[in-house]
């Protein structure tokens, strides 16, 4: 018998600057509890008027993973390894980081002079201790590749970034098993989801509301499952869009120094001696 996730809390926003200045929503729990993701950074939405939108100029990672989601606006990206793309909306850029890299990530030219909405997400996924020095990859999906379903009913919409829902798989190839669904459900809607027993599970907010069991997670919510084999949401009075995130707690240690994230503070320190030497990437 098949058992229920529930909600176990929530957790609020704040709002921090990152990159250049860039205006991000971020829920105050990330980092604390909800292995294997690090970060939940929701990018705007943002109106940048002609010549002043903003991005992260040249940085570096390591040990871990960077998932942007585009929902509006055009961003360029460009790395150590001579790697060069475009994320428009509905684009997903997947970047393994493992033993280094360093990347931009930048407004596209014809929209940093035109201007417009700028509005995404980027999640930090960690990598095991195994992992965290495999050679870096990029996986960029165009909106189109990525797969997206509607339920019989047409209350229930999704795109299928990572792991599978209403009969759908991703295409994205992930190191550790991940569910990254962006949701929408219409009022009067629900939604059983399945996430496999021992996975933490989360939802993040960012339209209308969403009730588990009862209980509301709120635009702008950080909503923290308790263990279970399915969940159900469901859109009561409003519409509400939100994105679906599992993984497996990796149980290891976190060293973690901006952008790069270990299991030790001596791997901390031979990060950055690498990326001050040049050897990072």
């Amino acid at each position: 018998m098949n058992t229920i996730r529930t909600l176990r809390m929530t957790a609020p926003t704040h709002t921090v600057l990152e990159g250049g200045g860039f205006p991000v929503r971020r829920p105050s729990a990330m980092g604390t509890l909800m292995s294997p993701f690090l970060l939940l950074d929701e990018m705007g939405p943002v109106h940048w008027d002609p010549g002043q939108a903003i991005g992260a100029p040249a940085h570096p990672h390591r040990g871990f993973e960077t998932v942007t989601y585009m929902l509006q606006g055009a961003m360029k990206h460009e790395d150590s390894a001579g790697n060069k793309g475009d994320l428009n909306p509905g684009d997903v850029q997947w970047m393994t980081a493992g033993r280094g890299i360093i990347h931009s990530e930048l407004p596209q030219d014809d929209f940093l002079e035109q201007g417009g909405v700028t509005h995404g997400f980027q999640i930090w996924v960690n990598l095991p201790s195994k992992d965290k020095m495999m050679n870096p990859r990029y996986q960029d999906i165009p909106s189109q590749e990525i797969p997206k379903v509607t339920s019989e009913d047409g209350k229930v919409w999704a795109n299928v970034i990572a792991g599978s829902t209403l009969g759908v798989q991703a295409v994205i190839d992930t190191v550790i098993p991940i569910t990254y669904i962006h949701m929408k459900i219409q009022q009067d809607g629900s939604h059983r989801q399945v996430i496999e027993k021992g996975l933490n599970g989360m939802i993040y907010v960012f339209g209308g509301t969403v009730h588990i069991d009862g209980k509301p997670v709120q635009d702008g919510q950080l909503g923290i499952l308790t263990d279970g084999d399915e969940v159900v949401f469901e859109a009561r009075e409003e519409d509400a869009e939100f994105l679906i995130l599992a993984g497996p707690e990796l149980n290891e240690p976190i060293a973690r120094y901006g952008p790069f994230v270990m299991n030790t503070r001596e791997e901390i320190q031979q990060a950055l001696q690498d990326y001050q030497n040049g050897t990072l990437a």
